[in-house]
């Protein structure tokens, strides 16, 4: 049959037929809208488990970074029992095998603070390059912008025999990290002149290149597991998971404040200290000129 010649529905049936009609779009319209609502639901579900696992992370991470370190530990080799690394000419450091510390060994501060300071392992030595022996902190702008400053003078010097550099990095601003980076950084450091001895400077110098900004969570252990491998290193993600070094860090930090180290960068030139008001490479040339 032809729609010429279909059936004209009555008005009732029409009204019906619209009817019929308006239900099933009805029906779909609650069906989409019911889906959509699981589909949220589901979402804010998984958006909570992931905002929660993060959490987690976060504070099993922060525990972990908080516990308490012990008293005692091993040096790393090619570290003094000072917490100091010595550099030599150009990739060279000054070779030791690895030793023990305890917090029970470092002497008590003076009751006032001296007039000046005696460094340990600072004295001057006949026949020897001019002993320069900085006490650092990974985290803090002041050491960076001494590293910028005198950073390439003090290589140049070193290079051509003239001076010794030792670091002694501590963890002085821990308080100014989350995460207790700047012994973080410090046992990093450690691990890397125990395995990688040749790549110490390297990694030193990029852990300021990259210093991360006081009071912030500083670089994550995992980062510095990688900038290890980006200089060289060999691979010290054990070394950093056990926090190795960290004791030792702790013995450098309270010797340092039991001799009246009270900031950082604090530096010695064949056991006197600078005061940071000259130019040091004035100061260490007129040190270097006294050995003859």
């Amino acid at each position: 049959m032809s729609p010429a010649n279909e059936p004209r529905l009555s008005k009732a049936e029409r009204t019906a037929q619209a009817r019929e009609k308006a239900r099933e779009i009805r029906e779909a319209q609650l069906k989409k809208e019911k889906r959509n609502k699981l589909l949220i639901g589901w979402g804010i579900v998984v958006a909570v488990v992931a905002i929660l696992a993060v959490i987690a992370l976060v504070v099993t991470t922060s525990i972990q970074q908080s516990a308490p370190i012990a008293d005692q530990g091993p040096t790393p080799a090619n570290g003094n029992v000072h917490g100091g690394v010595t550099l030599l000419a150009n990739s060279d450091v000054v070779k030791s095998d690895a030793s023990s510390v305890n917090v029970a060994d470092v002497p008590s501060a003076p009751a006032t603070k001296p007039a000046t300071v005696s460094v340990p392992g600072g004295e001057p030595e006949a026949g020897k390059p001019v002993k320069v022996i900085a006490y650092i902190d990974f985290i803090c702008p002041v050491c960076k912008r001494f590293e910028t400053t005198y950073g390439d003078s003090l290589t140049k010097l070193r290079n051509e025999g003239k001076i010794s550099l030792e670091y002694r990095p501590l963890g002085f601003l821990d308080q100014q990290s989350t995460t207790n980076y700047s012994s973080r950084a410090a046992n990093a450091a450690a691990c890397v002149v125990n395995s990688s001895p040749e790549k110490y400077a390297d990694f030193f110098n990029l852990l300021f290149e990259r210093q991360p900004a006081e009071g912030s969570a500083g670089i994550s252990d995992n980062d510095l597991k990688s900038m290890a491998k980006e200089v060289g290193a060999a691979n010290i993600d054990s070394c950093v998971d056990s926090k190795q070094y960290r004791p030792y860090v702790k013995v450098a930090t309270q010797e340092a404040a039991a001799i009246g180290i009270t900031g950082t960068p604090t530096v010695f030139i064949d056991g006197k200290q600078w005061d940071g008001s000259t130019d040091l490479n004035a100061e260490i040339q007129t040190a270097v000129d006294a050995k003859g």
